[in-house]
């Protein structure tokens, strides 16, 4: 599954005021990936029911609602989507445009729960050609799934540690739970990236030759750029990494 996850942007906002920001949190399919995300986590939820004890089940259901309840996650994501992106027209003219549509399809389908299921014992190989390698190597270079993977395992790991600590208290204290989370980071990062270019053959297997270098023109470019950092920016404040769950209910 986490070969997937690494393509969710999952967040978006629903503001009571429509600007370009809102308009591109639309577009993109933040919506879509969110409420994939959140079957996504029912699904863990379920697949744990019959594995933990039930306190320990119940602990780890109550960290998971609160952390990644819908509205906190869209409060938190917005504030640093719209303070780390000062111009959303750049990026939204590309995802308004005929090829950026289809990538948001692309992506949205490949994070689909039938789509996840179906994939669970891993992607199918793609080959291909030279110049479709090159591109996707760019690609792979300019977007921020590395990262964006890394943070969705090591949110979900987080609660699990909440949870640990909750039923064992002083087990994990004084901050170790959250020093060992970031020290898998680089090597959640690593494992990611040894797969990524298949993942991304996979993903955007429906765009051209063209369409391919197309998007990755967009992803390299200044204002390509400044949308993916925002955007990393808004996956880590929603998903709160770093955070406890206890401290999120302050």
């Amino acid at each position: 599954m986490r070969r997937l996850l690494v393509v969710l942007f999952m967040f978006c906002t629903v503001p009571a005021w429509a600007d370009s920001h809102d308009q591109l949190y639309k577009v993109a399919g933040w919506p879509e990936q969110r409420a994939h995300f959140t079957d996504a986590l029912k699904a863990a939820q379920q697949r744990y029911q019959n594995s933990l004890p039930p306190a320990v089940f119940q602990a780890l259901v109550n960290n998971s609602n609160q952390r990644f309840a819908p509205q906190a996650m869209d409060q938190r994501a917005e504030a640093h989507l719209r303070q780390n992106l000062a111009d959303p027209k750049p990026a939204l003219d590309f995802f308004q445009s005929p090829l950026g549509r289809k990538v948001v399809a692309a992506e949205l389908l490949a994070t689909r729960p039938d789509q996840l299921a179906k994939n669970a014992q891993g992607l199918p190989h793609f080959d291909a050609g030279n110049s479709r390698l090159l591109i996707i190597g760019h690609l792979a270079q300019a977007l921020p799934a590395r990262e964006a993977g890394a943070e969705v395992s090591l949110a979900i790991a987080g609660v699990a540690a909440d949870s640990l600590s909750q039923m064992l208290p002083g087990l994990l204290g004084g901050g170790q739970a959250q020093g060992m989370l970031d020290n898998q980071r680089e090597r959640l990062m690593q494992q990611i990236g040894n797969d990524l270019n298949n993942t991304l053959l996979y993903v955007y297997r429906d765009l051209s030759d063209p369409e391919l270098d197309e998007f990755a023109t967009f992803a390299e470019s200044p204002q390509g750029k400044a949308y993916y950092q925002a955007a990393l920016s808004a996956i880590r404040a929603g998903l709160a990494v770093g955070q406890s769950t206890s401290s999120l209910a302050r």
